[in-house]
């Protein structure tokens, strides 16, 4: 196995802005608290030490949750260290997508497993645990409901609707199917089927399966996974939801920011909302909005006076659910985070919460870019040597790779660049002496010469064309390469991690252990050999 690392920066596919945050651009600067070093967390340990975090109540809910799991002396151990004033954790989070769904979902877990351990060698006098936040609470099934393996799709049908964590796993039992006759009968397709429908046939929700199956693939990593859709824990954001549901302080202050961005050269993430809580109960989570007076939960007949929706905040705190804008306040306010190691969309939606954390009273943590790899198996490896393409140039737009292709393996001469420089120099001395004659010709003579010039270019581009023809097979190999390692723009925004744990087994998941180091800002590329 090769590891190769390339300047972020000069991975095309990524946005401006998330280059902007992971080259620390200063346009940036103002909206975050800390630079993203080692150093820097002695800065955060103080700031959140200072925290009132409710650690017995975060033990006691973990542990519940914990139970119904077969886990380790290891993820066990972590629990009870973070009762701990000297224990903080780092924290990633995602949606339970199908199987884990796309590939960052496995980087961002090992992103802060390996940061997690740093902030341990560096700091031996604190404990650092790795924590993985389920978004069960989020309502989009169509964002959670298939993964990519083997270029196919699989698709979890269900009519259910409100929270996806909430949902029965009974429907699921198509798509395991499904996924068993595609992953086959080989030593790893056995280990890692089952792994997978272990979770999904002994848990009755999709949340709390999804839980399992996280905590089965990572526990012997030291990874804890808290499902935050809990009553114990909004109990204990009860203050943080009346200010936001009565007195609405978010909206106002990220447009403010948001209008910062833009003046520095960005754009806004987040839409905030007067009132960002949804209204949770079985099979509805639905915006609360206020009108006349009256707090109403959309498509529903719930309504509530101040007096009433106040008393329901106090006797049901978890039917309150964060949206985007509250949830990363609910996640700090609950555990004595430092960092969140996230991709460049939800860090972008972070940089704009630094003055709401500010107006609440809690502690702004770091921001660490999680990594991000292309992993190239030995067959496409072996297509990419054949072709005579070095790793920098297969990250360019397919076209241009196929054009550079033509241009390096043709015997003809296809630029037509002379002949249009002569063109250029014949109707300098034509436009000399039109408008020696009459000054009004030079706009005809001009566009005689645009004319010509235009014609030529095409006249080249048929040339590329035919030429192209001569190279047909090399051509279509070099799409088919390209959207094997690039679907949908990058392989880790679309693939599942299951095609190369079929390969791989065991040996997959330490090789990313091994190389995923969030504190070094590179892309990698990890080539079979």
């Amino acid at each position: 196995m090769q590891i190769h690392h390339f300047p972020f920066d000069e991975i095309p596919q990524f946005s401006a802005r998330d280059i902007a945050y992971t080259t620390a651009d200063e346009r940036l600067r103002p909206f975050y608290k800390y630079e993203v070093t080692i150093e820097a967390f002695e800065q955060v340990f103080q700031d959140k030490s200072k925290a009132n975090i409710n650690r017995e109540v975060l033990v006691e809910v973990l542990k519940e949750q914990y139970e119904a799991f077969k886990t380790s002396d290891l993820v066990l151990s972590q629990i009870e260290k973070l009762r701990e004033k000297n224990t903080f954790t780092v924290v990633t989070a995602h949606q339970p997508s199908l199987f884990t769904g796309p590939l960052y979902f496995i980087y961002k877990i090992f992103s802060a497993i390996n940061l997690a351990e740093q902030l341990n060698a560096k700091y031996s006098d604190r404990h650092i645990v790795p924590i993985f936040v389920i978004g069960g609470e989020d309502h989009d099934f169509n964002e959670i409901n298939h993964a990519h393996l083997f270029s196919k799709e699989l698709l979890w049908v269900n009519e259910e609707k409100g929270a996806v964590g909430a949902m029965k796993t009974a429907s699921l039992q198509p798509v395991l199917a499904e996924l068993k006759e595609i992953l086959g009968n080989s030593e790893n397709a056995t280990t890692i089927y089952e792994k997978v429908v272990r979770s999904f046939t002994q848990f009755e929700t999709y949340g709390q399966a999804t839980q399992n199956l996280v905590h089965e693939l990572f526990q012997q990593y030291g990874l804890v996974v808290l499902g935050m859709n809990n009553a114990k824990l909004k109990r204990l954001f009860i203050p943080q939801v009346k200010e936001e549901i009565f007195e609405q302080p978010s909206q106002t202050l990220i447009q403010a920011t948001q209008e910062e961005l833009i003046e520095a050269g960005f754009g806004g993430q987040a839409h905030p909302r007067e009132i960002n809580f949804f209204y949770l109960a079985d099979q509805i989570r639905s915006r609360i909005v206020l009108e006349d007076d009256i707090y109403k939960v959309l498509d529903t007949d719930l309504n509530f006076t101040r007096a009433e929706m106040e008393q329901e905040i106090e006797n049901h705190p978890e039917r309150f659910s964060p949206n985007v804008v509250m949830r990363p306040i609910y996640q700090e306010v609950v555990l004595p985070n430092l960092a969140y190691v996230g991709g460049g969309g939800e860090l972008a939606y972070w940089q704009e919460r630094q003055s709401q954390f500010a107006h609440f009273g809690i502690n702004f943590p770091m921001l660490v870019r999680r990594n991000s790899a292309l992993w190239i198996d030995k067959g496409n490896a072996k297509k990419l040597n054949k072709i005579g393409f070095d790793l920098p140039t297969i990250f360019d737009d397919t076209e241009e790779l196929i054009k550079a292709y033509v241009k390096e393996n043709t015997e003809n001469e296809l630029s037509l660049k002379q002949e249009k420089l002569s063109v250029q120099q014949l109707f300098e001395g034509i436009v000399a002496k039109a408008i020696e004659i009459d000054p009004g010709l030079k706009k005809t003579v001009l566009g005689e010469q645009a004319k010509l010039l235009n014609s030529i270019s095409a006249l080249e581009a048929k040339l590329m064309r035919a030429e192209k023809n001569r190279h047909e097979i090399t051509i279509n190999q070099i799409r088919s390469l390209k959207e094997r390692l690039f679907p949908s723009g990058l392989q880790e925004r679309y693939d599942n991690f299951m095609a190369f744990y079929l390969k791989q087994g065991d040996a997959y998941f330490e090789t990313l252990k091994s190389n995923l180091n969030p504190l070094d800002k590179r892309f990698l590329v990890f080539l079979e050999e």
